[in-house]
C-alpha cells in the first residue's frame, strides 16, 4: 500500500505543477509566530521540548485520520489519503522546476532572474556571491533534495502519512524560523535553533542514505573520498553536519562529468548535473523500496 501511494503521489505531482502554491500552508507561519512569541523566551531542555510539541501538534490530525481510514473499502480511502498527504509533503516547491527555471535564466543571460531562482534554492540572498554562486547552487540542490524528497519518502515508509507530514512540518518551521531570525531578534532565533535541531535529527538518517545513493548515481570513488573529508571536518550542529555531507558527496559524485566543460556553460551544466544525480538517486530509492516490499510480501 505504501509503495502504491508513493508511486501515485509522484505520478500525480508531475501533472499538477500549477497547483504547487497550495503546498505552502501559510497558516503554519501564523502558528509559528504564535509559538515563537509564547515560547521564544524558554531555554535549554524546555525549548527543545517546546519545539517537539509545536511540530507534533499539526501532525496529530493526520495520524488520527489515517488510523480511522484503515481497513475500510479494501483500503482505498487510506491509499488515497496517503497519496494526498505525500503530494502536499513533497516540496513546498518542485525542485526540478526550480532548477529548470534557473538554467533557463542563465541560458538567456537573465542574471536577475537567475539570482531570484538561486535565492529560492539557497534560502538566502544570492546577490554579491559572484563566482561562488555556482558552487552554492550546486550544493543547495543536493541539500534541498533531502529536505523536499528523500526525507519525506524515508519517514513516509517508516511512519506512513504522519511521518511524511512530520518531516514536512519540521522543515517548514525551520525555514520560517531562519527567515524570521534573519530579520528579527534573538528570541525567535533561539527558538529557531531548537527547531533546527529537531529537523536535523529527523534529517540525519535520510541524509546519509541520500548521500550513499548520490555516490552510486555518480562517481563512487570521488564521493566516498569526500565522505571521509566531510566526517573529518564535521560542523557543530547536527543539521549542518548532514547538509555538509550531502553537499560534499553530491559535488564529488558529479565532478568528473564536468571535466572539459567550457567555462561559459559551467553554471548551467553544474545545476543540470546536480539534478541528474538527484533524479537517478530517486529512481534508486524507488527500486530499493519496491524490492523490499516484494521481499516482504513473499516472506
Amino acid at each position: 500500500m505504501s509503495l502504491l501511494a508513493l508511486l501515485l503521489a509522484l505520478i500525480v505531482e508531475r501533472g499538477l505543477t500549477h497547483l504547487f502554491h497550495l503546498r505552502e500552508p501559510r497558516w503554519l507561519d501564523r502558528y509559528f509566530d504564535w509559538a515563537a512569541r509564547v515560547l521564544g523566551r524558554s531555554s535549554g531542555e524546555v525549548r527543545i521540548a517546546a519545539a517537539v510539541v509545536v511540530v507534533v501538534l499539526p501532525v496529530l490530525p493526520v495520524a488520527l485520520l489515517d488510523g480511522a481510514l484503515g481497513g475500510h473499502l479494501l483500503g482505498l480511502p487510506q491509499l488515497t489519503f496517503a497519496a494526498l498527504v505525500l503530494l502536499f509533503s513533497f516540496g513546498p516547491r518542485d525542485l526540478n522546476d526550480e532548477v529548470d527555471d534557473y538554467v533557463a535564466a542563465l541560458e538567456r543571460g537573465d542574471r536577475d532572474e537567475a539570482a531570484r531562482c538561486a535565492k529560492e534554492l539557497l534560502e538566502a540572498d544570492a546577490a554579491g556571491r559572484g563566482s561562488v554562486l555556482r558552487e552554492a547552487v550546486e550544493e543547495a540542490i543536493f541539500v534541498q533534495a533531502n529536505n523536499r524528497i528523500f526525507g519525506v519518502i524515508f519517514w513516509f515508509m517508516l511512519l506512513g502519512p504522519a511521518g511524511a507530514w512530520l518531516f514536512r512540518v519540521s522543515d517548514l518551521m525551520r525555514r520560517r524560523a531562519a527567515f524570521e531570525a534573519a530579520r528579527s531578534g534573538t528570541e525567535v532565533q533561539s527558538f529557531g535553533g531548537a527547531l533546527a535541531i529537531l529537523h536535523g535529527l529527523l534529517a540525519w538518517l535520510p541524509a546519509r542514505l541520500a548521500a550513499g545513493t548520490y555516490a552510486l548515481a555518480g562517481s563512487f570513488e570521488d564521493a566516498v573520498g569526500n565522505w571521509r573529508i566531510a566526517v573529518d571536518q564535521a560542523a557543530e550542529s547536527v543539521l549542518d553536519r548532514s547538509e555538509g555531507l550531502l553537499a560534499r558527496v553530491g559535488k564529488a559524485s558529479l565532478q568528473p562529468s564536468l571535466a572539459g566543460m567550457p567555462p561559459e556553460g559551467l553554471d548551467a551544466a553544474t545545476a543540470r548535473g546536480a539534478w541528474r544525480i538527484v533524479s537517478r538517486s530517486t529512481w534508486t530509492w524507488l527500486a530499493v523500496i519496491a524490492a523490499l516490499v516484494l521481499v516482504g510480501s513473499v516472506a
